[in-house]
């Protein structure tokens, strides 16, 4: 990374994941028919920590844990994107 070019900030960073995060659970579902879903980011000393949970319609065929799942690493993913872009210079 060039010394004049700033790492993200942490609000960047949370931010960033859980645009990510949500963005795929309403992918998968709508959000009229989900019951519920949350998404908690934070990010200190460096350390991401993702936490989706889904609470979808009674008769879905998605799997809601494994949306879940593909949530946090659709966020980890674009938090990596943001720091390589950020090291790119871009």
């Amino acid at each position: 990374m060039s010394a004049d070019r700033p790492e993200p900030t942490d609000e960047a960073v949370v931010e960033t994941a859980s645009d990510a995060a949500e963005g795929l659970v309403l992918d998968r579902y709508r959000q009229s028919q989900l019951r519920d879903f949350d998404v908690t980011v934070t990010f200190e000393d460096g350390v991401l920590d993702v936490d989706v949970y889904v609470n979808p319609p009674a008769d879905s065929d998605v799997d809601a844990e494994r949306v879940a799942d593909e949530a946090a690493r659709a966020a980890r993913d674009a938090v990596d994107d943001l720091f390589a872009a950020a090291d790119d210079g871009e």
